[in-house]
Parts: C-alpha cells; structure tokens; sequence
C-alpha cells in the first residue's frame, strides 16, 4: 500500500462508484500502476500539481505519496467528492478539490509556480485539453510539463514522426514547442470497467522557446491546410493559402508534389514564414 487509506475497489464499494460513460470514465484501480505514472511525472517535491479527473483518487494519492508539493484536482462528476474528501483529510494541506468542468475553470488562482500537469484524462476531453495546453497566448505556458494517459492510439498521434499513418497536426504541434514521449503503456484490463481500446501515458516537457521562428497562427493554418486534404500534393492542397504557393513552397525547400506527412517541422515553419512574409 501507498498509504493509509483503503483499497481502491473498497473506496469504489463504499462509495458507489461505478463508472459512467457520459464522464468518460475508467477507473485504474491498481495502485501500484497509479504510483508508476506519478512518478513518470518526475521530482513532484517542490511542484504543485493539476490533477484533471480524480475520480475515485487512485492517481491522487500516488501523486501525494510520492511527494507533490500541493495537488490541484478537478472534477466533474460529484459522486466522486466524498472519496476524494477522504484523501484531503489524510494528507492536510496537500489536496485541494474542484468540483466542476476542466474545460470551463482557470486552475491558475490555485496553482503556485513550478506547476505541473499529471492526469490519467477523460477520454472523451483529453486531446481538447492537451490542444489548449500546448496553444496558450503567450509561450512558455503556466506548466513546465504535462504526464497524461490517452487512448493508445491519441499517445501514438502525439510522438509521431514524418512517413507514419499517425504523423499529423497533434505531433507537429507538440514538437514545435516540447519533448514527447510515451512512457507507460497500459492494457484494458488495468481498468475498470476494461475500455476496448489500450492506453499510454506520454510524458511532454516544454521548451522554453519554439524549436524554430514561426508565427503560431499561421503554422496552425498552413498544417491544418496541409493535412485537412493529406492524400493530395501540396501544391493543391495549400493552394488557397497564396497564389504563388508553388514558389513558396520551393523557397521552404519543399517539392510542391510533396504530401504533408512527407514534411518535417523545420520545413513546415519555414513554410509559414514565406507564407507571413509574402501576404
């Protein structure tokens, strides 16, 4: 054991805590998995932590057993309070609990720097808040880094590398501003109840500037263009961007009959400044 308090599948008795679908809920109930992910978040000692979906408190507690400063959790669905109350109780000063939507409350006013991010999230809220995470207005962000368990599938999006079926918008935007890597893989049957699909957890450390010049608006335009129609050449498909792209795209060192999951980073942002300079 962690801690102190009961085992989770007693927590979940008690409390009457089955899963529901319309929170995107799955509950990890294994503790020993639980203090793994915290741990994957690194030094949690003189960090506070933003928890997104508690629930019952598995990830909660292996946060605080190993160390984190002070845990921030957000959550939605009220059935889960009483058990995270219990928490609270157990380790004073060290949790404080927010009922309501992630995507709707600003963790800021609760949060003290260094802050990092660490949730096993909703599947059906985990991209959008991984999307506003890594797109804030001002670059670096509020976190210094986020450890977040997705679909499998979502975790392979996120560290996908140029020429794979996953390479996309979700990697270029994490790797145009942080590291990524999958650092846990985890079977259905670690949850309950068992989702159909795997999970991972990826770990991503932000840089503390973009890894190349780029305006941010017009990176996220020139990418979405580019992979909205991912079959076509480039030329083509970005041809409403300017009406010279053919030329741009060669000045960037790209071969208009390119298709967007050929092009690296560095291209794609050398692209973006010849189309912002060329307006």
């Amino acid at each position: 054991m962690i801690d102190d308090l009961p085992p989770l599948r007693e927590v979940i008795r008690n409390h009457d805590l089955r899963a529901k679908k319309s929170f995107g809920q799955n509950f990890l109930l294994d503790l020993n998995l639980t203090a793994r992910i915290a741990r994957a978040a690194g030094d949690l000692a003189g960090s506070d932590v933003l928890e997104v979906g508690p629930g019952p408190g598995g990830l909660t507690r292996g946060l605080l057993a190993t160390g984190a400063r002070r845990v921030l959790a957000i959550e939605k669905d009220a059935r889960c309070l009483p058990a995270l109350a219990e928490i609270e109780a157990a380790y004073p000063g060290r949790l404080a609990v927010i009922e309501g939507d992630a995507l709707a409350i600003d963790p800021l006013g609760h949060l003290t720097p260094p802050i990092k991010i660490v949730s096993n999230l909703p599947y059906n809220v985990g991209t959008e808040l991984l999307i506003r995470w890594m797109t804030p207005a001002q670059w670096p962000p509020f976190w210094d880094s986020l450890t977040l368990m997705f679909q499998r599938e979502v975790a392979e999006r996120i560290v996908a590398k140029p020429g794979s079926k996953a390479y996309g918008r979700l990697a270029l935007m994490v790797a145009w501003r942080a590291e990524a890597k999958i650092v846990l893989h985890l079977p259905p049957e670690a949850f309950t109840p068992p989702p159909k699909v795997s999970s991972a957890v990826v770990h991503i450390t932000r840089l503390e500037t973009p890894r190349y010049p780029a305006d941010a608006k017009v990176l996220e335009r020139v990418i979405a263009m580019a992979f909205n129609q991912r079959r076509k050449m480039l030329r083509a498909a970005l041809k409403g961007l300017h009406p010279d792209i053919e030329t741009l795209l060669q000045t960037s060192g790209i071969a208009p009959t390119a298709r967007a999951e050929e092009i690296g980073l560095e291209q794609f942002c050398a692209l973006a400044r010849a189309v912002k300079d060329n307006r």
